[in-house]
């Protein structure tokens, strides 16, 4: 957790590394640094979200490749404390119910073969009956509809992170 003044003042590096556990895109973290000193944490979220829909499906792909399958507990080793603790919680309402993680992970490699990348989905406050039939849902979906989807849900999850991670 930072004070938006120490976001403002800290060193690149520090906010650079804060800013990664929200998102894995550099051109993201490097264009909100450039643009400190913010005036108030609604002005950062804001710019954050501006900037978040100039993504580049590539920017979005490589952000996909550092994140858990949703339904597994274990996020990826890659992954910070930060971020472990950040797919912990989103995920804090994702069943132990056998049969539902069987479904998700079901759903989750019809869902990798058909796309060629993970199911992302904003999880945080979704019970795992939710998710599923998002999922099951998204699967009827064509390749350019599935990028817009997964672009919104990974600017959400960023989005989420900041907040959690700025105070005013």
């Amino acid at each position: 957790m930072m004070q938006l003044s120490e976001f403002n003042q800290s060193q690149n590096g520090e906010v650079n590394e804060l800013l990664k556990h929200c998102v894995h895109i550099e051109r993201w973290a490097h264009e909100l640094i450039q643009q400190r000193p913010f005036a108030s944490t609604e002005l950062l979220f804001q710019t954050a979200r501006l900037q978040a829909n100039t993504w580049t499906w590539d920017e979005i792909l490589a952000a996909l490749n550092t994140h858990p399958r949703i339904g597994e507990k274990k996020a990826q080793a890659a992954l910070s404390a930060k971020e472990q603790v950040f797919s912990d919680r989103e995920q804090a309402a994702v069943t132990q119910d056998l049969t539902i993680q069987q479904a998700l992970y079901e759903g989750n490699v019809a869902y990798e073969q058909k796309f060629g990348f993970i199911f992302l989905i904003k999880a945080s406050g979704l019970h795992s009956q939710e998710i599923l039939t998002a999922l099951h849902s998204r699967l009827n979906n064509d390749l350019e509809s599935e990028k817009h989807i997964v672009h919104q849900q990974l600017l959400e999850i960023a989005q989420l992170r900041l907040t959690q991670e700025i105070q005013a």
